[in-house]
């Protein structure tokens, strides 16, 4: 299997389904992470009746549901594994127990959950992100040990991981053997306080591929020598929110040439 792109299509959140389904189809991608969350087309408690519509809408448009945000509940394990949605992901943020009772916490709850997940054909993708959560590829494979991959496995966003000073070719190296789906974005912290600031204050910016602290370059090259082939997920997250058609269409067309390099 070749590389497939895929848009977390969270920006659009108002968007009819088929229309969303052509415009992400002409943006270039092959399929989408679809949020199934309060508020957006496909909500948690409507999601039985709702993404079978949702996904034949899709496909109309010669558009996949590569994966889908929401939380693993065995309905949610049911209803993928019945439409073959192979994917739903999630983060893990620590709660106020601490980090080390968070990982047991967690992998407790994924011991319940993967006979689910296995009989269904769905994989539960962890990803790391920045702040008070699992971080880093280090932080996914140490929660992730336990478990195969094709049950419980890994995305690692990229963006996340260079946010977490973790430089990418070492977070490769440590979350292969758990790897799933791969994220795509990019970031830079910015100085927010003004250099009279007894103490400096910081922010992350949301940029383009080409501009954050991940090299999607080397992201790209990573990968094909360790002859990657699946999902590449950008989730099209901006600062400038008002960019969004033009970066993320800019986004996919670098992305589509690194990996065609």
């Amino acid at each position: 299997m070749s590389i497939q792109f895929s848009v977390f299509t969270k920006p659009w959140k108002q968007t009819p389904i088929p229309e969303l389904g052509s415009k992400v189809r002409a943006l270039g991608f092959d399929g989408i992470e679809l949020p199934v969350r309060p508020g957006f087309p496909v909500t948690p408690e409507g999601m039985a009746r709702d993404l079978p519509v949702a996904q034949q809408q899709l496909r109309d448009c010669g558009i996949s549901i590569f994966s889908v945000a929401t939380e693993p509940t065995p309905e949610a394990i049911a209803v993928c594994g019945k439409l073959g949605i192979p994917v739903i992901r999630v983060m893990v943020g620590v709660g106020p127990d601490g980090y080390m009772a968070t990982e047991r916490r967690t992998q407790q709850a994924y011991h319940a959950l993967a006979p689910m997940l296995r009989a269904a054909g769905v994989t539960l993708g962890v990803q790391n992100h920045y702040g008070n959560n699992v971080c880093n590829a280090m932080g996914l494979r140490h929660l992730l040990e336990p478990f195969d991959p094709k049950v419980i496995g890994a995305v690692w966003d990229v963006a996340h991981n260079a946010l977490n000073g973790e430089a990418l070719d070492i977070g490769l190296d440590i979350i292969w053997p758990h790897l799933n789906m791969v994220n795509l974005k990019n970031a830079f912290w910015q100085r927010i306080s003004g250099p009279e600031a007894e103490v400096a204050d910081w922010n992350v910016y949301w940029t383009s591929g080409r501009q954050g602290l991940a090299s999607w370059p080397l992201t790209a090259k990573l990968l094909q020598q360790r002859g990657y082939s699946g999902v590449v997920c950008l989730t099209a997250e901006y600062t400038d929110e008002h960019a969004l058609e033009r970066l993320i269409a800019d986004d996919i067309a670098f992305a589509k040439s690194l990996f065609a390099a």
